[in-house]
């Protein structure tokens, strides 16, 4: 038996690698939406230069989401087949290479096409980011890793306005091309931190895989692994799909995108267009939104393992039921200090319910299937974000009124709060292993 002094420097030597590895990962992946949301910020001056049409426009906006969302499906089961360290790193660098492409193109449909390709290659990065961090932290403390590196997503708006507000103030003869060439090279030099610093796993730095876990959690593990040998790789999907408690959080996920989105997309135009406030000048340009979104992330998958352990749906139900709140009182903040505290705690509330769901895919999945879990809610979650804008767009398109809009996200809320009501009851978790082995 180890002696006690060679099993706490062990123990301290696994926390040290844990933190290495989520710091790393969370680090790199503040800065994956420079390959991604740049196209957003770049497509006006495209417009000007290659005279897209309206249904390019569209096309070249919803692309991204489309495959974004079935690679997630895919990738987070491959990444774990194949390695998700590496995985992880071949998704940034590709990235960089289409965003590369991208700016020395001058035909609008090869540029649709390549931007498909990088919804892929980005979907390559977060669900085997969770199996990831899953191998390092155990099931107490799932929720403040997950939301930790999810809080980083939050602030990585941020980190795009700047990178491409340092575009435009020192190569503004690239015009829109800088935007694929410059912002990439910060995520480019950050995967080399991410690379260096994140580990695979904890057997391969010669320690004890089970640091920390509880024996109910090995217990399962220790199925699932011997039934992905057995049943092929294609089992964890039908290991998932068997339990209706994950489906509905599937449904979750949707929701939670649709709302959220449908919040920053239609938010500011409602105080534009309706409210007569500035964009530029205003709150919207400030850091109230992506702060709310990167501290709720953060707090309350964190509140999850203090309070309520695995039971992470009473989390739904309560920022479920305040975001409901935050959007009916949206319409009667005339001001700009009400609005800012409202945008605020609707984002921290909102992007709250999103990071409960990343330490729940790890409880449902394991470290075995957290990112086909984590992959597939993924999924889920950007089937509602591309489908929000033509949903909302049409209810505001045959009502002519905002409050049709606003009842829409309202309701929303509400049936997650719904759904996690009826998904907090559930006894245990993970497949039944009789039923799927038939």
């Amino acid at each position: 038996m180890k002696n006690t002094k060679v099993v706490q420097g062990e123990s301290l030597k696994f926390k040290r690698y844990a933190w290495f590895t989520l710091v790393g990962f969370s680090f790199m992946y503040a800065f994956v939406y420079n390959g991604r949301f740049n196209m957003e910020l770049a497509l006006p001056l495209m417009d000007k230069e290659l005279h897209m049409t309206k249904t390019e426009i569209e096309i070249l906006t919803a692309i991204l989401y489309w495959t974004y969302a079935f690679g997630n499906f895919v990738n987070g089961r491959l990444g774990e087949i194949f390695g998700c360290k590496r995985f992880i790193m071949a998704g940034v660098i590709l990235t960089v290479l289409t965003n590369w492409i991208v700016s020395m193109s001058t035909s609008i449909r090869i540029i649709i096409i390549l931007w498909g390709l990088n919804g892929f290659f980005q979907s390559m990065i977060w669900a085997p980011g969770i199996s990831l961090i899953a191998q390092w932290w155990p099931s107490e403390k799932r929720g403040f890793a997950t939301g930790f590196a999810h809080g980083f997503s939050g602030m990585a708006h941020i980190i795009l306005w700047f990178s491409t507000m340092v575009t435009m103030g020192i190569f503004p003869q690239y015009g829109w091309r800088g935007f694929f060439v410059i912002p990439v090279i910060f995520l480019f030099i950050m995967s080399f931190v991410y690379w260096f610093m994140s580990k695979e796993k904890p057997r391969a730095m010669n320690l004890c895989d089970d640091e920390g876990e509880d024996e109910i959690c090995l217990e399962r593990e220790r199925v699932y692994k011997k039934l992905d040998l057995k049943e092929g790789k294609m089992f964890p999907y039908k290991c998932l799909f068997t339990q209706w408690q994950f489906c509905v959080w599937c449904v979750i996920s949707a929701l939670a995108s649709i709302t959220r989105y449908g919040l920053l997309t239609w938010i500011p135009l409602y105080y534009t267009k309706k409210m007569h406030m500035p964009i530029k000048t205003g709150i919207f340009s400030t850091l109230v939104l992506p702060m709310g979104m990167a501290l709720g992330t953060f707090i309350v998958p964190w509140a999850t393992d203090r309070i309520w352990g695995r039971n992470r749906a009473i989390a739904i139900i309560i920022c479920g039921a305040l975001s409901a709140l935050m959007v009916f009182i949206f319409p009667s903040m005339m001001t700009s200090t009400t609005a800012i505290i409202t945008i605020f705690w609707s984002g921290f509330f909102l992007y709250g319910i999103n990071g409960v769901i990343w330490a729940y895919s790890i409880d449902v999945g394991t470290r075995v299937f957290a990112g086909t879990a984590a992959g597939i809610l993924d999924w889920a979650a950007y089937m509602g974000a591309a489908v929000q804008a033509m949903f909302f767009g049409y209810i505001l398109q045959r009502t002519d009124s905002w409050a049709y809009v606003f009842a829409a996200i309202a309701m929303m809320c509400i049936l997650m709060v719904i759904l996690g009501i009826i998904t907090i009851r559930q006894k245990g978790l993970g497949c039944k292993i009789e039923e799927v082995k038939k």
